[in-house]
């Protein structure tokens, strides 16, 4: 006997997530690789918050101090990552709910007005770096003013609603592509670079260095606490739900397989973008005894002398501002999924997404204007350092409803997958609790 659809929730679901293009991809076809291909596309939405502004200052630093040896944590994060972001799939799919939703329904008021907060303090931090991001790719390649770069980041709502009114297709379409462009990019630069590929390879094995060096596990820390991000948990669990999938219970499993094989595949595409950060910084600024770049722009302007291209520096501008781009779409979408979740707040469309955009923009304009160039390095690291403050509480939450049986019925994870994500949200809480306490040690010996 089928549970009925709510069983377990306190609350019955209302509205959808992204209600105007919830179901409205097809999915049903003859064929099953036409099935599968259907769901291309929520996994690469999600794959842009693991190569955002914030893992590439992280992972420029690591390679510029320590060559190749840290390749492994970025390995170790993705895995962890695509653990997460299967249980998202699973939590969407078993209760039609995306993870805002189903805080809500499943907590008193109170605790789900404190995780709402935490989570809108997150996007904002997150929204805050991939701004900046965007307006240093702008300043690089453009040399527009890093404060008017921030303000032309906000025509990106408008390029949402437009792209979302064709189709929820049209806006993957752009991800996508521009995830195309920062790969051949970054292909371009590696091959100019040309890195020691057997240092490559060992350095994917782990080594007790890492955590007997104090300075390369904070490193270490740090690209670890940048690559899984609390937005994104929420905005897989709301996109995914694009799909009309079905209501079956094999309609569900099928749905699952196939986006959890779409969302592994884009994480192995991050993972091959951030390793490519890494490995560059390697093979330039270390091999050359530039051991403390992780500025963005000066990592940009070294470039070209140490490739001997002029095309090397602006092939890394056009990544970042590509990058920066996607960061801020999948941003404005995870807050637009958390602000309805939690609140069941029902705004125009443009309107949801100008907000949450002004609220990101606000802070980082005004230190920009203030500050320069060094306020808003500033800026990214406390974006990172917020992040990591709120990230424990989307996923220990994750991990309980989709190891419930009664809110997941027979879609409930395997005893093993939620062992090991519960083994993940444990070694995430405990490193980012550790990068909280360095840093604000550092701050005040400072």
């Amino acid at each position: 006997m089928r549970a009925p659809e709510g069983f377990g929730w306190q609350l019955q679901r209302k509205e959808p997530s992204l209600a105007e293009v919830h179901r409205t991809i097809p999915v049903k076809s003859k064929t099953a690789w036409r099935r599968a291909a259907a769901f291309i596309g929520p996994g690469y939405l999600v794959a842009v918050g693991y190569m955002d502004p914030g893992n590439w200052a992280t992972s420029l630093a690591g390679g510029s101090r320590f060559g190749y040896t840290l390749l492994v944590v970025a390995l170790i994060s993705n895995i962890m990552a695509i653990v997460l972001q299967s249980l998202c799939a699973r939590l969407a799919i078993a209760s039609g709910r995306d993870l805002a939703q189903a805080c809500r329904d499943a907590f008193p008021k109170p605790v789900a007005m404190v995780l709402w907060f935490l989570a809108e303090v997150a996007i904002i931090a997150t929204d805050i770096a991939e701004v900046i991001g965007t307006a240093i790719g702008l300043n690089l390649i453009f040399g527009i003013p890093l404060e008017i770069g921030v303000v032309i980041t906000a025509l990106d709502v408008f390029l949402i609603l437009y792209l979302q009114k064709l189709g929820f297709r049209w806006v993957e379409a752009l991800i996508i592509t521009l995830l195309g462009v920062i790969a051949v990019c970054f292909g371009i630069q590696i091959a100019l670079a040309d890195p020691n590929w057997g240092e490559v390879i060992k350095g994917f094995a782990p080594t007790t260095e890492i955590v007997t060096n104090p300075e390369m596990l904070y490193i270490a820390l740090g690209i670890l606490g940048a690559t899984v991000m609390p937005h994104n948990l929420y905005l897989h669990s709301g996109i995914v739900q694009t799909r009309d999938y079905g209501t079956s219970v094999p309609e569900k499993r099928q749905a699952l397989k196939f986006a959890t094989i779409d969302s592994t595949v884009a994480l192995m595409f991050a993972l091959t973008i951030n390793a490519s950060i890494l490995i560059l910084a390697a093979a330039t600024f270390h091999q050359t005894g530039r051991t403390e770049v992780a500025e963005l722009g000066e990592a940009h302007s070294l470039l070209a002398p140490l490739l001997g291209l002029a095309i090397a520096p602006t092939l890394f501008g056009v990544a970042l501002l590509c990058c920066g781009i996607n960061s801020t779409v999948t941003a404005t979408l995870a807050g637009q999924i958390v602000m309805e979740g939690f609140l069941h707040i029902r705004l125009q469309p443009w309107l949801r997404r100008l907000i949450t955009r002004a609220i990101a923009i606000v802070p980082a304009a005004g230190v920009t204007i203030w500050y320069g160039e060094s306020g808003t390095a500033q800026l990214l690291i406390l974006s990172q350092v917020v992040l990591s403050l709120q990230l424990s509480f989307a996923v220990f939450p994750l991990v309980m409803f989709t190891a419930s049986r009664s809110k997941m019925g027979e879609l409930i994870a395997p005893i093993w997958l939620t062992a090991f994500a519960s083994v993940i949200a444990v070694v995430i809480a405990v490193l980012n609790a550790k990068l909280l306490v360095d840093f604000f040690f550092s701050g005040a010996a400072g």
